[in-house]
Formats: structure tokens, C-alpha cells, sequence
């Protein structure tokens, strides 16, 4: 008894609420009063009475449902990685460990959940709005740094298009309108902060730097950003008329199923690839140029204006050349006006949950009095994928709110490749290997 009355004690610290100190008491049932049937699915055999299967069963199952459930909310999660934005960093079918405790977990904000899901089973939404509770999170071993991989809500995952879940529902609406696309993709499903799709990409910039990408590279504060090894960009290359053999693309580790050979010209026009994998295509008798394909302005389709954050025309920003964007941080003040409020709307509104409205003179109000500044409430990041030409990231939907984070892939425990067959589609390489 005083081993868990230590150990719930300690857990009770952490939480910070201490109501749950009651829970000694039933601790101390367990083990010294036996007074309460407390597990009152699991039966007590007499000797030599045949034991209930069907009992057995029930009692391991609200264990494990139990134990894993905790053990998610408060210390790892399991994460499948669904597309190829990370790559060569990440693999499109990483199965994935999540630590909680690096950045310290989130108290469940929406707890009626069914267990073992995210936000969706069988197509509805597993969870209940009933209780809500208000945004906080535990201590943890330490804060998001730049280069961290992060796992977090996706900023725009809040409303999401019935038909076509993964999109982005505002990127439909600037593009096409909100009538077209809630008649084209609708109805509309509203989901709480904690409820938000998972992404998982790197974080290039924390609260109070100044982010510019020149050339597709990213610059901090002036000084260009460490180029990761799993960093990538495309590139044109041109062949003498012969693909380049499959195996070895194969060895280069690319993903094939995105690689398309166009023999009018005659080459690759968007090769994936990293510093390393550059210099080694460059050394291939077929190859006769490499040339990185980057996006001026104004920007190739699709990626319009409409697209690229803060969504102003006057910007002039694409994917390669971004910025400088100063990225807010908890306790700082700006300047507001009409020309540089678009890259804070949604910050005021959204995250911050404040009311925003601009009069007809450009005069600036924030519930409902007038304002010509913004405190900020709590820190942002920008985030990038590493395949950076292949990524929806903060370049595309803006800052990613401090309480949107969820934590940091510790391990891989499985991947598999898709494109292949059992058991070649296995990738034992990457078995148990350090995130």
C-alpha cells in the first residue's frame, strides 16, 4: 500500500489538483479495509470452482483499456506516419512512439472518448463535447526547440469537410468560396483543439524569431539554419534519354511512387532529393544536368497567392522564397493595422478566442474596443516538412499555437512500405531506431 500511495501521491503533484488526493482512499481499501468491491467485474473464485472465460476475458480487457489509455494521455501515444512530407527523414508508414513527457502532456480536454481512438470510428466521431475542459498542460522534460520533430493538431483541422476530411477547409474556401465548398465537400464538422487531425513535421522557428527561406533554405535571425540530413528539394534531371535503372533509385532510398519519368524531356522533372543524394545523381554516366526547382514569384500553380500564408497578394511570398515573418511570442505586443492584420487574424480569433472587427476606416476592434495593438497570449512555432517541396506546412496555414502541440516521436517500432509486397515491404532497417 505505501509503494502506490507513494507513487498516486506523486502522480497527484504533477496533475496539480489535488482533489484527486481522495484516490488514497480507495488505495487504501485495496489493500487494508477490503470493505468496497471496487473491481466489481472480476469474480472470486472459490477453491476448486471452475473459473468464468468469459469473466477472465472481460477483466483483462478493462485492464489493458485502462493501463493504455493512461499510459496515452500522460506519457506516449502511438503515431502512424500517413504521408510523405517528412521524407527522407520520416518514411510514409512509420509506426511511431510519441513522448508526451518532452514537452509534458495535455490534460484531456475532451475526456468522453472511446478508447483507443483519435477522433473518428466507423466514420462518426468517437468522442462527446459533454465535459470540456479549458487548455493545460503538465510539466515535461523541457520546451520545443528548433530542429525538434513535433507532433501536433493540426492549426486548421477545427472545421473539416465531411467528404474530403484530409483537406483543408480553408484553403477550399479561398479558392472556391464558402457556398461551393460546403455544397461540394459538405457538411461541415466542428471539432474541439484536442480532437484535430495529428501532423508531425519540424520545427524551423520558435516564438520571437525572424523566418526568411531564400532559394528554398531556411534563414533564422539573419544566419542561415543547419540544412538537416533528411532535408529535401526537387530537382529537373535531365537524362540521355534512358531512365535512370530502378535499382538504383532504389538504393537512393526515394520514394518511386512519386518519381515520374517524362521521356519528352528526357528526364525527371521533380526529383526528390537530399544534399547527399544530389552529389551522388550528379555522378550518373545518364544524367547530363541538375537544376533545383525553385518558385519565384509569382508562384507556379497551385500555389497562388490564395495559397501561401498570410494570403496576400501584396506579400509576394512562395514556397522557396518566404518572409521575413517575425514569429509571435507569449507576452509581446505589435503594431496592428490593416496591411499586416492578416498574418495575426486568425491568432486573435481562433486561438486566442477574441472578437475582431475592422470598421470601414480601417479602425481596428478587439471585443469590442477600439485597439491599435495585440498582446499575444501564449507562443507559436512554424513548422516544415522536409521534403520541403512535397509538405503542407506553416507556409501554407501560418503558425502552429503552443497548446496545439502534443509531443516528440521518440522510436520507430515498425515501418512498412507500401508499394511493396509481404515481406520485402517491411524496412527491418528501421526497427526500434532512435527518433
Amino acid at each position: 500500500m505505501g509503494f502506490w500511495a507513494i507513487l498516486y501521491t506523486l502522480w497527484v503533484a504533477w496533475l496539480g489538483n489535488w482533489w484527486w488526493i481522495l484516490g488514497l482512499i480507495v488505495i487504501f481499501d485495496l489493500h487494508i479495509t477490503k470493505k468496497v468491491k471496487w473491481l466489481f467485474w472480476k469474480k472470486d473464485y472459490k477453491e476448486g470452482e471452475k473459473r468464468n472465460v468469459w469473466l477472465d476475458w472481460l477483466d483483462a480487457i478493462i485492464f489493458a483499456t485502462v493501463v493504455v489509455t493512461f499510459i496515452n494521455i500522460f506519457f506516449f501515444q502511438a503515431f502512424k506516419i500517413p504521408s510523405s512530407s517528412m521524407e527522407s527523414s520520416l518514411y510514409t508508414g512509420d509506426h511511431l512512439f510519441v513522448s508526451k513527457l518532452a514537452y509534458g502532456p495535455k490534460v484531456p480536454q475532451t475526456p468522453l472518448t472511446i478508447p483507443f481512438t483519435h477522433n473518428v470510428i466507423f466514420g462518426k466521431e468517437s468522442y462527446s463535447t459533454l465535459i470540456r475542459n479549458k487548455y493545460r498542460r503538465l510539466k515535461g522534460f523541457g520546451h520545443v526547440e528548433r530542429g525538434d520533430y513535433v507532433v501536433f493538431n493540426f492549426p486548421h483541422g477545427d472545421t473539416v469537410l465531411t467528404r474530403f476530411p484530409s483537406e483543408d477547409y480553408y484553403a477550399w474556401v479561398r479558392n472556391a468560396g464558402r457556398d461551393y465548398t460546403i455544397a461540394n465537400g459538405g457538411p461541415l464538422i466542428v471539432r474541439p483543439m484536442d480532437k484535430e487531425d495529428h501532423y508531425v513535421k519540424r520545427c524551423v522557428a520558435v516564438a520571437g524569431d525572424t523566418l526568411s527561406v531564400r532559394d528554398g533554405l531556411v534563414w533564422i535571425n539573419g544566419e542561415r539554419q543547419e540544412i538537416y540530413p533528411g532535408v529535401q528539394l526537387t530537382y529537373k534531371v535531365v537524362t540521355n534519354g534512358q531512365k535512370i535503372n530502378a535499382r538504383t533509385i532504389g538504393k537512393l532510398g526515394l520514394n518511386t511512387s512519386e518519381l515520374i519519368y517524362d521521356p519528352n524531356l528526357p528526364g525527371y522533372p521533380a526529383m526528390p532529393l537530399t544534399a547527399s543524394m544530389l552529389e551522388e545523381v550528379k555522378g550518373y554516366s545518364a544524367v547530363e544536368s541538375v537544376e533545383p526547382n525553385l518558385d519565384v514569384y509569382p508562384p507556379d500553380f497551385p500555389d497562388s497567392y490564395l495559397s501561401i500564408f498570410p494570403f496576400t497578394e501584396s506579400s509576394k511570398w512562395t514556397r522557396d522564397n518566404f518572409g521575413p515573418l517575425w514569429i509571435p511570442a507569449k507576452g509581446a505586443t505589435v503594431e496592428l493595422s490593416v496591411s499586416n492584420l492578416p498574418l495575426y487574424e486568425r491568432i486573435i480569433t481562433s486561438y486566442e478566442g477574441h472578437e475582431l472587427r475592422v470598421a470601414e476606416d480601417g479602425t481596428i476592434f478587439i471585443d469590442g474596443e477600439r485597439t491599435s495593438s495585440y498582446t499575444f497570449g501564449q507562443d507559436y512555432y512554424f513548422m516544415m516538412g522536409d521534403n520541403r517541396h512535397n509538405s503542407l506546412d506553416s507556409r501554407y496555414w501560418g503558425f502552429v499555437p503552443e497548446d496545439h502541440v502534443v509531443g516528440k516521436p521518440s522510436i520507430i517500432w515498425l515501418s512498412t512500405d507500401a508499394n511493396r509486397k509481404f515481406p520485402n515491404s517491411i524496412r527491418w532497417r528501421r526497427f526500434f531506431k532512435i527518433v
